[in-house]
């Protein structure tokens, strides 16, 4: 082989590496929308407001944030009715990218179970649009009322344990559904909030022993349903990723993901 040859040769073995690389790192960081109260139980009647924030990142590694289009829809589900809450969002940077937030006033006891249906996100590198149906539980004065209700997004999580006032060891099951029916086998994908990082904006405080540990991956049964054990406190997303109807031609992965918070034992 001449040494022109050679040249091609390692240019093209340089080109395979790169690309394997960002593949790589593709896989191991999942995109995960979320919706972030302050907290997960309102433990007082005099702690009634709610800050939220709608952000869409990678959780566990803080390795990149994706910019937000105006959401479709957000609200509130509480003792069966819908609040529509998508014009209290504002626009803020967070990590460089455009993000949501807002405040909620509550008013009564119970569960307050917050939706969104995102903007479609374009994702060059894999050549599709991605859709994150997102819903998180806040629960005032420990008095369960709707955290089990479906509240009708094209893609949901419907838990079968009550997603609030959890402990690290706790299982969590739900059921995965698309267009209301139960989505046999499907796939969900779990990482957990890496809590420094998420306050630094991508400094990530926690060493992962190999690639594969930050998204942890589980499979429903032919029901639909899944099982997780949670190994450690603070929050847990799960997401479900299903294929959508396309967009201009090109394909759209759909979510639903749900978001879940564990305290420590002691």
């Amino acid at each position: 082989m001449n040494n022109i040859n050679q040249k091609k040769a390692k240019i093209f073995l340089t080109i395979i590496m790169v690309a394997a690389i960002i593949a790589f790192s593709g896989a191991a960081s999942a995109h995960f929308q979320m919706i972030m109260p302050s907290d997960d139980v309102i433990s007082s009647a005099d702690e009634k407001e709610i800050d939220l924030q709608l952000i869409f990142t990678h959780p566990a590694e803080a390795s990149h944030t994706m910019e937000m289009g105006k959401p479709a829809q957000f609200g509130v589900y509480h003792h069966g009715k819908k609040q529509d809450l998508l014009d209290t969002l504002e626009e803020f940077t967070f990590d460089g990218a455009a993000a949501y937030q807002t405040s909620y006033q509550t008013r009564g006891f119970g569960d307050f179970v917050f939706y969104l249906e995102p903007a479609p996100y374009w994702e060059a590198m894999d050549d599709l649009y991605i859709t994150q149906y997102t819903k998180v539980v806040v629960n005032s004065l420990g008095a369960p009322s709707d955290w089990d209700q479906e509240i009708g997004l094209k893609a949901e999580i419907i838990p079968l344990t009550r997603p609030y006032g959890l402990w690290t060891g706790n299982v969590f099951q739900g059921i995965i559904k698309k267009d209301g029916k139960p989505v046999p086998y499907a796939e969900i994908e779990v990482e957990h909030l890496n809590a420094e990082s998420y306050a630094g904006i991508n400094n990530a405080a926690f060493e992962f022993p190999t690639p594969a540990h930050p998204t942890q991956v589980v499979k429903a049964d032919q029901n639909g349903v899944f099982t997780y054990g949670i190994p450690q406190s603070g929050w847990w997303g799960f997401a479900a990723l299903l294929e959508g109807d396309q967009i201009e031609g090109k394909d759209h992965e759909i979510g639903a993901v749900m978001w879940i918070k564990a305290h420590p034992v002691d």
